[in-house]
């Protein structure tokens, strides 16, 4: 099956060329133009996409790659996408990877088959990614909620480290002194930003850094619930806990009643991302908040700035994070 790179060397132009032309630029030499879509037509490439789409103008299409789909946190971050799409004439397909590398690569090559104006994605790694061809292809691109560390992408994050620091230092204030931490998989920047923020605070307190109070996960309730059952089972458990992400924290929370543990008075808990049901349980959740929204809708105006100026520089956002501190956090 014939590739981008195909195209582009038998029209003797860049693959970025090609896909301006296939993304109906206007701002290519008409003789280059020209040389694409012959090659285009000679080598059959991806008709059921691109030649259909070469016969007629159709509406943009922006890729939105998420990680999870069932974590609460994408909902709002998603809509915050869509705003600005709709906004600016753009439809979001929006894409589940479900932190699988192999799905993550097979919608980037969907993407660039059909020839869709853009992609958001929150990367299933910060080191590996398939976003290599998008961006030979000269398809805008932005990570959001994680940044990539090998390739020069825009980004757009919240202050994890603070956040991580801002929880760890609040339970260390309240006079609890075992603080444990359910990270998520450090593969990823936001989980070992979090944990890092975890640590800053525990020193800065004089608190030790015991390994043993320290368990990572898959950011599954699931996940949640075995790594605080984990650590209630040790002959010094924790006397407070920060979690690193809301479906975890849906699963600590089960794990602790499930152990008759009460919330507070024996083990004080501090989620990451604060959901609406953070203040309806009892005792109420203390939370690190994200804003969601924001995330989406910033990372979606990046992606609309490089449409229209596919010069524009690499740009790095991070918003920042809010400590709400509620009953499961006080003594």
């Amino acid at each position: 099956m014939a590739t981008i790179y195909d195209v582009a060397r038998l029209a003797a132009v860049s693959p970025a060329t090609v896909s301006r032309v296939l993304n109906g630029r206007g701002d290519v030499n008409p003789e280059l133009a020209r040389r694409v879509e012959q090659s285009v037509r000679k080598l059959s490439y991806r008709p059921n996409g691109v030649a259909r789409n070469l016969r007629r103008k159709v509406a943009a299409v922006w890729a939105l790659v998420i990680s999870d789909i069932e974590n609460p946190h994408f909902t709002a971050l998603v809509r915050g996408v869509e705003d600005v799409a709709r906004a600016n004439g753009h439809s979001v397909v929006l894409c589940n990877t479900d932190e699988d590398l192999e799905r993550e690569r097979a919608y980037i090559d969907v993407a660039l088959s059909e020839r869709m104006a853009g992609v958001v994605i929150s990367p299933a790694s910060d080191r590996q990614s398939a976003l290599g061809p998008l961006l030979d292809a000269g398809v805008p691109a932005v990570t959001i909620d994680r940044r990539l560390r090998s390739s020069p992408v825009s980004s757009v994050v919240v202050s994890n480290r603070r956040g991580g620091y801002e929880a760890t230092a609040h339970l260390a204030a309240q006079g609890y002194r075992r603080i444990a931490c359910v990270a998520g998989p450090l593969r990823t920047t936001t989980a070992a930003q979090r944990l890092a923020g975890y640590r800053a605070a525990l020193g800065e307190a004089g608190l030790p850094a015991d390994k043993a109070l320290v368990r990572v996960a898959d950011y599954k309730e699931a996940g949640g619930a075995a790594a605080v059952a984990e650590l209630l089972r040790q002959p010094d458990p924790p006397d407070a806990i920060f979690v690193t992400n809301s479906l975890m924290t849906m699963g600590a929370l089960r794990a602790l009643g499930e152990a008759g543990v009460t919330i507070g008075t024996e083990v004080g808990i501090v989620g990451f991302d604060d959901l609406p049901w953070a203040p309806l349980v009892s005792p109420s959740l203390s939370t690190v908040a994200q804003p969601t929204y924001e995330l989406g809708r910033t990372a979606a105006e990046m992606l609309v700035h490089q449409a229209t100026d596919p010069e524009a520089r690499v740009r790095s956002v991070t918003l920042p994070t809010e400590l709400r501190v509620r009953g499961s956090s006080h003594r």
